[in-house]
């Protein structure tokens, strides 16, 4: 076998190395926005569902042990938390012990349309302070509204006790 001689090349320069390095920057300056949205989104989503799993597990908690549970909601501190809580005695609250106290980023514009801004279980799972105009828990990311995207999250409460995570359209 003869073997060629000539110019034969074994890697790459570096001019074509910056220029798939240069494309590749291209492509990922092009998408960031609509990755970031993206990521805005789901937090959206992922938050609003966090919300109705704490709703219903206090549900779940005043079945089991036969008590009044409630989640509460509160601002006073200059962000929204809500928390799950017991009734060990008529109208004494006690926090549930190793329970996350969760707070709502406070980029969101978080409505609260609850008595009281709390939803009480009963023993048999129903909802103790339900009012048909005051039922809902709205989230809404700002800055999802400037990119046409649909920012608001709803979960709201029925007086059977159910939960429900509604992305209006």
């Amino acid at each position: 076998m003869k073997r060629r001689k000539g110019n034969l090349r074994n890697g790459f320069t570096f001019i074509e190395i910056l220029l798939v390095i240069g494309i590749i920057g291209i492509f990922l300056l092009v998408s960031f926005p609509s990755i970031q949205n993206t990521m805005k989104t789901r937090q959206l989503e992922n938050t609003a569902r966090q919300v109705l799993t704490t709703l219903q597990s206090a549900k779940f908690q005043a079945i089991k042990q036969r008590l009044n549970y409630r989640v509460r909601f509160d601002d006073t501190k200059g962000r929204w938390e809500y928390f799950i809580e017991r009734e060990i005695e008529f109208n004494n609250w006690q926090p549930i012990e190793n329970a996350p106290n969760n707070t709502l980023p406070s980029d969101y514009v978080v409505t609260v349309n609850l008595p009281s801004q709390q939803v009480v279980y009963t023993p048999l799972g129903l909802v103790q302070n339900y009012d048909p105009n005051l039922h809902s828990i709205s989230l809404q990311n700002p800055n999802l509204s400037t990119v046409s995207l649909t920012n608001v999250r709803i979960v709201n409460i029925f007086a059977g006790g159910s939960v429900q995570y509604v992305k209006p359209s």
